[in-house]
């Protein structure tokens, strides 16, 4: 199999898929597991996903402390029948939907590319059927 550039990365090696052997197909994986490219695919989910489920769990905890701790606060009326609670509430709905969004492209613009260059990679290492996404056409 030949080395795949993965473009500008930490280091010199990372990103790259490297060929691994005449290997079974648990070997593969294995290898693959520990090879730069698949820990950089990881990397790159948890650089996002973990500052973003932190954020949104803080900034539910704030409202549900908020309602809780300050009900004064959250019955203020902002105009007409909207209160606070009600706009921190709507708040949350539009923060879920934002940060679907953000992921869906962070997966497609940084993760997916490298995802499956490396998914090939090892289905024409290991000689197996490829498996499809759903949606992926032939």
């Amino acid at each position: 199999m030949e080395r795949h550039d993965r473009g500008s990365t930490g280091s010199a090696d990372a990103g790259t898929i490297q060929p691994v052997g005449a290997l079974s197909a648990p070997d593969v994986y294995s290898e693959v597991q520990r090879g730069a490219a698949f820990q950089e695919v990881r990397s790159r989910y948890r650089r996002f996903a973990f500052p973003a489920a932190a954020a949104f769990l803080l900034w539910y905890l704030a409202y549900v402390v908020t309602a809780t701790a300050a009900p004064g606060l959250m019955a203020r009326q902002v105009a007409g029948a909207l209160n606070v609670a009600m706009l921190a509430g709507l708040a949350q709905f539009a923060t879920t939907f934002l940060l679907t969004w953000a992921y869906a492209r962070h997966a497609r613009l940084h993760r997916d590319p490298a995802a499956l260059e490396l998914r090939w990679a090892v289905t024409l290492e290991t000689g197996a059927r490829p498996v499809r996404a759903r949606g992926e056409r032939a």
